[in-house]
């Protein structure tokens, strides 16, 4: 298993092409371009996500901010899935415990990381980027028809991807032809 900037896993990231990463860094720039263009509202709808994700370097920080006994956050704030991760303990459709009345998250500087990234960042976003890119056949429209169009962020992705997605195949195509 391997990382992918320094958070991403994926399994097999040391089998694939020099090509594949270079598709996938193409893929990357486009989600971080997002999340550079258009930050956060701080809307509170992507507080109440299923699985958010505890990175276990996090733990101790979100919890202290949380000014959570430690004990308490691992036994009743999360959870451990069978592969190892780590999520926060909810029920359907509830927000997150760090969301403040306000919609605001009450631990917004010591966040977990995956509340920074999302929606930009999260691989299920940028896997789908990623095969727009490489298969001009992919309709991304399509591949990102479960982001709810109410969200603002959401908004801005679908009015824009399109095109961004264009320019990267482009970019694809005359690295490909340059052999470089």
């Amino acid at each position: 298993m391997a990382l992918y900037r320094g958070k991403y896993i994926l399994p097999d990231l040391d089998k694939i092409t020099p090509e594949m990463e270079k598709d996938l860094d193409l893929a990357y720039d486009i989600c971080e371009a997002y999340r550079e263009e258009f930050p956060c509202e701080m809307c509170g709808r992507c507080c109440h996500q299923a699985n958010i994700i505890v990175r276990p370097e996090e733990v101790e920080r979100v919890a202290a901010a949380g000014q959570v006994p430690l004990y308490d956050f691992m036994t009743q704030w999360v959870y451990r899935t069978e592969d190892g991760r780590i999520l926060f303990n909810k029920e359907p459709d509830a927000p997150c415990r760090f969301l403040g009345k306000d919609r605001k998250c009450t631990i917004w500087q010591d966040r977990p990381e995956i509340c920074d990234d999302f929606p930009y960042l999260v691989s299920m976003f940028m896997s789908r980027v990623y095969l727009a890119i490489v298969n001009p056949q992919v309709d991304i429209l399509r591949m990102i028809a479960y982001m709810d169009d109410t969200w603002p962020c959401t908004r801005e992705i679908k009015a824009s991807i399109v095109d961004r997605v264009a320019a990267a195949r482009k970019q694809r195509a005359a690295r490909l032809s340059a052999g470089a």
